[in-house]
């Protein structure tokens, strides 16, 4: 079995240095580095992992906690734990995945959490001693991931201004968390820059009671006009509201929803919708809980990623 005392051997370095590599290389200058690393792989050397989590104290789990629903009819959770996964993977530490009756099995390094609500931080999150990163804004002060939510809605709002419509509604999702407030002040922004009224209206996060609410709006409607919606589901609602009143999208009608996971795909006409690069997100979700262990707690802050804004024949004519 190759060593570490074989692998410093061959790259002419010593001991210290071949153990700063692999549990440091921040540490170690990028010449001796490449030694190293040549060394390791013409030995086929490959690091005992468990071993070095035993020496350290580390566990090399993370835990992904999931504080809300979950659809399994959509890859939304998919896509962000292959994200969380593959960036884990790469750094040699294993994913648990966890719910609010699970969380507490086993132990961990750190944690990764997402749908966390206002009563959440003075509860659940509390009781956690190891890093925790949010998946989501928050203002409590705690490191997150997110999209930048506000933006995304502003540039929702106006590209259906954009289309000559003057009455836009803004269906929000009824939470009052930072995320919703965010793309709330989106819509607000747009519509007051282009003196535009606010229409605002706030509902579950689900395509039934958004047909719903928006039926009662369009059943009565006297000019053409706009949704911009918080999520692709509730704007999936909109869409089957205004074709149940036999009103033509988007020339009567024009619908924008938010994420741009999947249902944006299969809705009849397509959604014009923010796609969120959730992927990336999960790496990154990753990346900054890895550097949060490494620096001891340290906080890491935030990042937005960039909206990307997708036009769809729900908003255009094709």
């Amino acid at each position: 079995m190759v060593t570490i005392s074989d692998v410093a051997k061959q790259a002419n370095v010593s001991k210290m240095t071949v153990s700063r590599v692999l549990n440091h290389p921040e540490q170690v200058r990028d010449d001796l580095k490449k030694l190293v690393y040549e060394a390791m792989e013409q030995l086929n050397y490959v690091p005992n992992y468990a071993a070095r989590a035993l020496v350290s104290n580390r566990t090399q789990v993370i835990k992904f906690l999931i504080l809300e629903e979950m659809d399994t009819t959509e890859p939304y959770y998919m896509n962000l734990l292959a994200g969380i996964a593959r960036e884990l993977d790469q750094n040699h530490y294993s994913l648990q995945l966890v719910t609010r009756k699970s969380k507490d099995i086993g132990q961990c390094d750190g944690v990764i959490a997402t749908g966390v609500r206002s009563q959440d931080f003075d509860t659940i999150l509390k009781e956690f001693s190891k890093p925790v990163i949010l998946f989501g804004q928050n203002d409590r002060g705690f490191d997150f991931i997110d999209v930048d939510n506000e933006k995304g809605v502003r540039l929702l709002t106006e590209h259906v201004i954009s289309r000559g419509f003057k009455k836009i509604y803004f269906f929000g999702i009824d939470l009052q968390e930072p995320f919703m407030f965010a793309r709330q002040k989106g819509y607000l922004d747009a519509t007051e820059a282009n003196g535009l009224p606010p229409f605002l209206c706030r509902v579950k996060n689900s395509s039934s009671a958004a047909q719903q609410e928006a039926e009662k709006i369009l059943s009565s409607r006297k000019e053409r006009c706009a949704f911009v919606c918080a999520s692709d589901r509730i704007a999936l609602g909109v869409i089957r509201a205004a074709q149940s009143l036999q009103l033509a999208i988007p020339s009567e009608v024009a619908v924008t929803g938010f994420d741009g996971v999947f249902l944006d795909r299969i809705s009849a006409p397509h959604i014009t919708t923010v796609r969120q690069p959730v992927v990336k997100m999960g790496e990154a979700c990753a990346r900054m809980l890895l550097k949060k262990i490494q620096e001891n707690g340290k906080s890491q802050g935030h990042r937005f990623f960039e909206p990307e804004v997708v036009i769809r024949p729900s908003t255009v004519c094709e």
